[in-house]
């Protein structure tokens, strides 16, 4: 059994440095990975990049994550990225990891993700350049998590995004801002590809679990969501 942890939506300010650490400490005992589904910071600052850092570097698995929106906010994420990266934590906009876990290969392919909405009420390409520019940057997104899925050649698959592939995961949520939450081209690629697992956060009010049209698991990671440190999930090898 693979032991997979993965939390999303801490959102670290300044004024957070060792809030989650004395959690993490003791990983191992409970998993051999951590995900992070985005929105590591609260404004997407280098400042909370380094609490991110600190709370997150030099754990006893390896650590993978997306970025979110918040992450995202200041117009810094290629900073925030290095210093999440300088410190070990690996972050995936597009590509793909494979992890030797356990005899087994473990692939994880990430990207942010974006809005849209989902089958029967979600925009569409047409009409203003600006509308067209969206749904452009959701079905380009989208295409990035295809590609880093194909390149795994693994025995497990796992898709890390910040925004739902599903609806169902954002019960809870106002069904108004669906289409600000996720999009179905993210779980299209994700039936298309195979995946055993997929993980994301964004909807603080939304529920932990669903699944694609496809079958796929899909676990909604949001620490509001989940109420702890991280939570986990076995995957069989």
């Amino acid at each position: 059994m693979i032991r997979i942890a993965a939390v999303g939506d801490v959102h670290l300010g300044e004024d957070a440095r060792g809030r989650l650490r004395p959690a993490l400490d003791h990983l191992a005992d409970h998993a051999d990975v951590l995900l992070l589904a985005g929105d590591l910071t609260r404004h997407g600052t280098v400042e909370e990049a380094h609490v991110v850092a600190d709370e997150f570097a030099e754990l006893p698995v390896p650590v993978v994550a997306v970025l979110g929106n918040h992450d995202h906010h200041s117009d810094q994420a290629d900073d925030v990225t290095k210093v999440l990266e300088d410190h070990g934590i690996r972050v995936l906009e597009g590509e793909g990891v494979t992890l030797e876990i356990g005899g087994r290969r473990v692939g994880v392919a990430g990207v942010k993700g974006f809005g849209g909405g989902f089958a029967g009420k979600c925009a569409s390409n047409f009409g203003e350049p600006e509308m067209k520019a969206f749904v452009g940057h959701t079905i380009e997104i989208a295409e990035r998590l295809r590609s880093a899925l194909e390149s795994l050649d693994t025995d497990l698959r796992i898709a890390l995004t910040h925004y739902s592939p599903i609806p169902e995961t954002l019960r809870g949520e106002p069904p108004e801002i669906y289409p600000f939450l996720g999009c179905y081209q993210l779980g299209e690629v994700i039936d298309d590809c195979g995946v055993d697992l997929a993980l994301h956060g964004h909807a603080h009010f939304g529920c932990e679990q669903g699944v694609t049209p496809g079958g796929t698991r899909v676990r909604n990671v949001a620490q509001p969501v989940i109420r702890s440190a991280f939570a986990t999930y076995g995957l069989e090898s």
